[in-house]
């Protein structure tokens, strides 16, 4: 499951330099998928939608602080646990019911992102 934020956001910004994707954003910035990554060129995001990975894209959200789904892997390929819910003060960053995703799928996106061989569990 990727992460989001909920509307109970004090808007403290502890998420933000933690995540290793820089897929959180201060409510109403525009983002893109090749900050914090080292993506480049066409890219496809999972709504299927094409762009350009250094096209700014339109927030999320305009109150709260926000995850971008398509560069949320949860940390997988980087720390233990979600770093974003490890510091948040008000327990804002959880699990998304709605995107159900495998470990697997997570460190796809992770290689994706950083363009970083994956290697399969034996």
């Amino acid at each position: 499951m990727a992460i989001i934020i909920t509307d109970e956001c004090i808007n403290c910004g502890a998420c933000e330099p933690e995540c290793p994707n820089n897929a959180i954003y201060e409510g109403g910035v525009e983002w893109s998928i090749s900050e914090g990554t080292s993506v480049k060129g066409l890219y496809i995001l999972e709504n299927d939608m094409e762009v350009q990975a250094d096209q700014m894209l339109d927030p999320i959200d305009e109150d709260y602080y926000f995850i971008v789904p398509d560069k949320c892997t949860e940390c997988n390929g980087f720390h233990e646990e979600p770093q974003c819910a490890a510091v948040c003060p008000v327990d804002c960053c959880i699990q998304d019911p709605d995107r159900i995703e495998t470990e697997e799928e997570l460190l796809a996106r992770q290689a994706r992102l950083h363009q970083v061989e994956v290697s399969s569990k034996t």
